[in-house]
């Protein structure tokens, strides 16, 4: 049985000097189930009491190649030589720029920042700027990182289905006159964003959309859906934000854009662009863009850093002329069709989402088409499936809206091990809820 005696015990020292013992709420996960990484090599992770786990966390998807990828980290070492930050610019922000623009054409002007959060709050304000309206479109269940202006979210699970759903602050200390710029829609009904412009365009100047939604379990746009919101947006002179701070350069070499053949006016991007390193990015539209700097201001101390911009050259030069996304690809098909036989063989109803890079797991019959459907499926069943799997050695986030995340180091050693840890885990939870 996996003990996390050391864990629990430096928990105790932590939370001392730390608010939950950790530096993200989201990595608490009780008080004898945090865990305390001692290091990260490949597709796999070990905790301070010894625990190996094969991850499919991946720290929300910054890991597409592997943790402590040589060449990455070896880029990144020549970064430091650079010097690191200087409240200057360098050659190199313009090399990874051009790169960047190559990959995804919506990307015509490149801005850098440091985390998903700080590129989405960018993003906005240039929109706001080149609309004059203030107000936003959100998907229900989306997520756009944690600051003020996105920090709602529609009360589902308690929602008898009568009107809209409730819309609730993400916590204590989000202003409530911040509740009027935020517009939530339900995911792939078109219907209702052009009734909604119909009557609010004067007041609403972005729309915001994860079409692979990466904290709702990878539950994705149909892509009718896509083109119609990209000519209301056209219409109705709203600033489309796609969101690819998890999907971008993950589920293909031009992110979702790429994958569903359609074009934003501005997008972000994080996670995946550095291989772990923080960094970030809004891009977009040059004659939108260019309001930064021109009214807009836009900066941050670390934006720029030697060591991210390094580590994103190599990375990126990697996913965009080798093959390593396909490689990701055919291992999370491999992955599904191996889970989904384990789940067949015990008459355990199920379907997978998004793509095989960052994929949805449900037990249901049929994959949920937005996150009023996702209430009705059975996710008590992932929730109770989920520590057992750490158990076994499977790292997986315990929310069941958290989809799993592959990388380039997960090779077929980690997919013998992954099912057959899954099969051991899956019969335990149904003994458990017997």
């Amino acid at each position: 049985m996996r003990s996390l005696a050391k864990s629990n015990k430096h928990f105790e020292r932590a939370v001392n000097k730390l608010p939950l013992g950790v530096s993200s709420n989201f990595r608490y996960w009780g008080e004898d189930k945090t865990i305390y990484v001692d290091h990260g090599k490949g597709g796999r992770v070990w905790d301070i009491d010894g625990n190996e786990y094969i991850d499919y966390r991946l720290a929300y998807g910054p890991i597409i190649l592997g943790y402590a990828d040589e060449r990455v980290d070896a880029a990144a070492k020549r970064g430091m030589d650079v010097g690191g930050v200087f409240a200057l610019s360098t050659e190199l922000e313009y090399q990874v720029a051009k790169r960047i623009s190559k990959m995804v054409p919506a990307a015509e002007l490149v801005r850098f920042s440091n985390s998903g959060t700080e590129a989405v709050m960018a993003a906005l304000r240039v929109a706001r700027a080149y609309t004059g309206k203030d107000g936003h479109i959100v998907l229900e269940g989306g997520y756009h990182g944690v600051f003020t202006e996105v920090m709602w979210h529609s009360e589902l699970e308690e929602w008898d289905e009568e009107g809209d759903p409730e819309l609730q602050p993400f916590g204590d200390g989000v202003p409530e006159v911040t509740r009027d710029l935020c517009y939530p829609v339900p995911l792939n009904d078109a219907n209702l964003v052009e009734d909604l412009l119909r009557r609010y365009h004067k007041h609403i100047g972005a729309f915001l959309i994860e079409p692979i939604m990466g904290n709702c379990c990878g539950i994705t746009a149909e892509p009718q859906y896509l083109h119609d919101i990209r000519e209301l947006c056209d219409r109705y002179n709203v600033v489309l934000i796609v969101d690819e701070v998890k999907t971008g350069f993950r589920v293909a070499k031009g992110g979702v854009q790429e994958l569903f053949d359609f074009k934003a006016d501005l997008c972000t991007f994080a996670k995946a662009i550095g291989n772990g390193y923080p960094i970030s990015i809004v891009a977009g539209r040059e004659d939108i863009m260019r309001h930064i700097g021109d009214g807009v201001v836009h900066g941050g101390t670390f934006t720029g850093h030697s060591v991210s911009l390094a580590a994103a050259d190599k990375t990126l030069e990697i996913l965009d002329e080798t093959d390593a996304l396909e490689a990701i690809r055919n291992y999370g098909l491999r992955l599904q069709e191996g889970l989904g036989e384990i789940l067949s063989e015990r008459d355990i109803a199920h379907s997978f989402t998004g793509a095989p890079a960052l994929m949805g797991l449900f037990f249901a019959d049929s994959a949920p088409s937005n996150y009023r459907e996702w209430v009705d499926s059975n996710y008590e069943f992932y929730d109770a499936l989920a520590p057992e799997l750490h158990n076994q050695g499977i790292l997986v986030e315990p929310d069941s809206r958290e989809p799993w995340f592959l990388c380039e180091a997960h090779t077929d050693g980690c997919l013998d091990d992954t099912l057959r840890r899954f099969e051991r885990a899956v019969d335990i939870t149904i003994e458990k809820l017997e």
